[in-house]
C-alpha cells in the first residue's frame, strides 16, 4: 500500500508520528544532534534501552520504547561505526532496516532524520538522494505505513530534501 511521503523542518522529538528515527553509531550510545535532542527530551532510559540492544552491524536498526516523548517507539539507525563516517551503502541499508522495523512493529507514520550528515560528514544533497530513493523504491512493501516523514532541522537540508523528492518522484 502507498504511502504518503512529507517534507518537514522542524525538531524531530515534536512532530506527530507513531516512531522517530535515530541516526545511530553502532554502539547505540547518544551523544549529540538528533541523537543528543531524543536522549535529552525522552530521557536517558532510550540510550540505556538502545545500548542493551547493542552492537549492532552499521546498516541494521533496532527500536526501544521512547521513554517521555509522545511516540509509541524509537528506532536507532546505525549510519556508522565507532570510525563515525558513513557510506552511501550503509544509509541505503539503514534507511531500509528502519522502515522494515516500522513495518515489523506496525507503525502507521515514521518521522526520519538525514541520515549521516552531522557527524558523519556526509553530504547533504547526497544523503537526500540516497533516502528518498530508498523510501519511495520501499513502497510497494509496506504493508502497514501510511505517512513517512523526513523531519529536517535547518532550511538547507529541508529545501535540499524537497528538492530531492520532487526529483525521484
Amino acid at each position: 500500500m502507498p504511502y504518503r511521503v512529507e517534507i518537514v523542518k522542524g525538531d524531530i522529538t515534536q512532530v506527530d508520528v507513531d516512531a522517530i528515527v535515530n541516526a545511530a553509531n553502532n554502539e547505540l550510545w547518544m551523544g549529540a544532534g538528533v541523537a543528543g535532542a531524543i536522549k535529552s527530551t525522552g530521557g536517558e532510559i532510550i540510550e540505556r534501552e538502545a545500548m542493551a540492544k547493542g552492537p549492532i552491524m552499521p546498516g541494521e536498526a533496532v527500536f526501544t520504547t521512547a521513554g517521555k516523548l509522545p511516540h509509541k517507539a524509537v528506532i536507532h539507525a546505525a549510519v556508522m561505526g565507532q570510525d563515525l563516517r558513513t557510506t552511501d551503502k550503509l544509509i541505503r541499508q539503514a534507511t531500509i532496516a528502519t522502515l522494515n522495523t516500522a513495518e515489523n512493529l506496525k507503525l502507521s507514520s515514521l518521522a526520519l532524520p538525514a541520515f549521516g550528515t552531522g557527524v558523519g560528514g556526509f553530504p547533504m544533497k547526497a544523503c537526500a538522494y540516497i533516502m528518498t530513493r530508498a523510501v519511495n523504491g520501499y513502497q510497494p512493501l509496506a504493508k502497514h505505513l501510511e505517512r513517512v516523514l523526513f523531519c529536517l532541522f535547518d532550511e538547507y537540508a529541508f529545501q535540499t530534501f524537497k528538492d530531492a523528492l520532487v526529483d525521484e518522484s
